[in-house]
């Protein structure tokens, strides 16, 4: 049974299995956050914030903090932490779990187009409409900021940095957003076309809902792949449980 996960964090997900985890007796949990955002809440357990310094730094402190399992609960698109957690796990023999929300799909009525990165979102946008919510979060938005004679409306938790598309609109915000709320921002700005990341989870679906009731296209920036070998657990019962423990809120056999 671990006595001490870590759990690189940002994510809902890692904030319910830190909360599991924290209420088994004999069990040490830490979180840790990249620190992007400054204000992340509370977290059950202990809290580190930034970087290891690359895959041998965090094995290095996988095996000065005596780590016995690694969770790995990032973003689906933190692809850069998701390769660095699976190296360390490997050269230190850390047990490790990555934590992954499955992806959305779509369903009747929706009208979206899959592309690979944000680059491909940009070079697909202008043939689909002229009036972009770009809902991808304040990271990445450099791949719009060529684009011109369009009009964008960005969403973010915190302020993006710039470089911006020229013509942007700002407003922030935290999720979970309703259906009603969703629909009436797309009308209020003439939306004609969404972006988006594959983030899944509820806490960011009302948009699309919103878009397919609208009849907008959705331009859907897919997931970068697992490490070679990786496989993902999809909530967090499914991590419980490959980390050996039982019935949620206590340890199993």
């Amino acid at each position: 049974m671990p006595a001490h996960v870590l759990i690189l964090g940002g994510t809902t997900e890692a904030r319910r299995l830190a909360a599991d985890l924290a209420a088994r007796p004999g069990v040490r949990v830490t979180t840790s956050l990249a620190g992007r955002v400054s204000r992340p809440g509370e977290l059950p357990g202990e809290v580190r914030v930034g970087g290891f310094g690359g895959p041998e730094g965090l094995a290095d402190w996988l095996r000065a903090h005596r780590v016995d399992a690694l969770v790995d609960a990032t973003h689906p698109f933190a692809e850069t932490i998701t390769a660095h957690a699976a190296r360390a796990a490997g050269a230190t023999g850390v047990p490790a779990v990555v934590l992954r929300r499955p992806g959305w799909r779509p369903g009747p009525g929706d009208r979206w187009h899959d592309v690979p990165s944000l680059a491909g979102a940009a070079e697909a946008l202008p043939g689909l409409g002229r009036r972009v919510f770009l809902s991808t979060g304040r990271l990445g938005l450099a791949a719009f900021a060529r684009l011109t004679g369009l009009h964008f409306l960005v969403r973010s938790v915190e302020p993006p940095e710039p470089p911006l598309p020229p013509d942007t609109r700002v407003i922030l915000a935290r999720g979970p957003f309703t259906v009603p709320d969703e629909t009436e921002l797309l009308r209020a700005h003439r939306i004609d076309v969404l972006v988006t990341k594959d983030s899944g989870g509820e806490a960011t679906a009302a948009k699309l809902t919103a878009a397919r009731d609208l009849g907008l296209p959705v331009l859907v920036v897919r997931r970068p792949p697992l490490p070679e070998g990786v496989t993902a657990a999809p909530d967090v019962p499914a991590a419980l449980e490959r980390l050996g423990f039982g019935a949620e809120g206590a340890a199993g056999p």
